[in-house]
């Protein structure tokens, strides 16, 4: 007699080969969604781990930069290579980061401060010496969600700017740090001054976090003269209205008694609408502040202090929005 579907030996058998085949099936897809898994880049930490006084970190690192030092900027593929390598630890791939940056002889630290036990990730050179060594340092709050990024472009000399940076990353959470890694007169024909030039670590990495919408606070230093008797020139750099954090920063630094400059309702000096990160920042719509600050109101005394204090409720805002 001939088998057919509907014959009581065709169910048994087609049975018995459903019991022994399904699983085999179930095994394969199971497995084959496993490699998928495998496949798909997962967030990582830094391998690389260190205890530091963060402070004591930072300024060492700029203690060395001189006019006569050396610069030389990153190419284009290694600007391009350093923006996935920090786009990748901005998505919280550190694993990645690593991977784009290493050819670059920069690596991704995950440094615990020793005073507040806050921990950060470091995009620094491996080497002392070489191009990578003085393209400047990236600093992450590890901590916490990414909302503001302080921007030194001209550390030692604007002096103090870093060491206000350091201490507005170490008392406000939530922020970033950007460091340029040579004296503004390093190198040949300007190619230092990083708040000018759009080849740059510097601007490379300011750009990636404007990409992500990451409001950016920039410090520069000025010298006072009978035609700059400020102590603070506050603007919003190429933009030209002022952004409300623009505005309740000057009216606080007036209420501390430091006069202001606002770039946006008066003619001021060193307003930095020639700012490259400034122009970037408005294309794409991100929030930028580029402050100017007397010699009082940066390092040490009241003056100081107040500046700072300003500044940092100015990202506590930003940490709220």
């Amino acid at each position: 007699m001939p088998l057919t579907s509907q014959s009581p030996s065709f169910i048994t058998r087609a049975s018995r080969f459903t019991r022994i085949l399904a699983p085999a099936v179930l095994t394969l897809a199971l497995a084959s969604c496993d490699s998928a898994s495998a496949d798909r880049t997962e967030p990582s930490a830094p391998q690389a781990r260190e205890l530091v006084d963060l402070r004591s970190r930072v300024l060492t690192y700029t203690a060395d930069f001189a006019p006569d030092g050396p610069y030389s900027p990153p190419g284009a593929d290694e600007r391009e290579r350093l923006a996935d390598g920090v786009g990748a630890l901005l998505d919280g791939d550190a694993a990645e980061a690593e991977r784009r940056l290493s050819p670059l002889g920069l690596s991704v630290t995950r440094l615990t401060d020793t005073d507040s036990g806050r921990r950060y990730d470091e995009i620094a050179a491996t080497e002392p010496d070489g191009d990578a060594a003085h393209w400047g340092r990236l600093y992450l709050n590890a901590d916490s969600t990414l909302r503001w990024n302080v921007q030194v472009p001209h550390p030692v000399s604007d002096r103090d700017t870093e060491e206000l940076g350091v201490r507005l990353l170490e008392d406000t959470p939530s922020g970033a740090l950007v460091l340029a890694g040579a004296h503004r007169r390093a190198g040949r024909a300007g190619s230092a001054d990083v708040a000018h030039r759009e080849d740059s670590a510097f601007h490379t990495v300011v750009e990636e976090l404007q990409k992500r919408g990451v409001p950016g606070l920039q410090l520069h230093g000025f010298s006072r003269t009978r035609e700059r008797p400020y102590e603070a020139i506050v603007s919003g750099g190429a933009a030209g209205s002022a952004p409300g954090e623009a505005t309740a920063l000057a009216d606080r630094l007036e209420a501390d008694g430091l006069r202001v400059c606002r770039g946006w309702s008066a003619r001021c000096p060193l307003e930095g609408t020639a700012n490259v990160q400034g122009r970037t920042a408005e294309r794409r719509h991100a929030l930028f502040l580029h402050v100017e600050l007397a010699a009082v109101a940066r390092g040490d005394g009241r003056d100081a202090d107040s500046a700072a204090g300003a500044l940092a409720d100015t990202l506590a805002t930003l940490d709220r929005d």
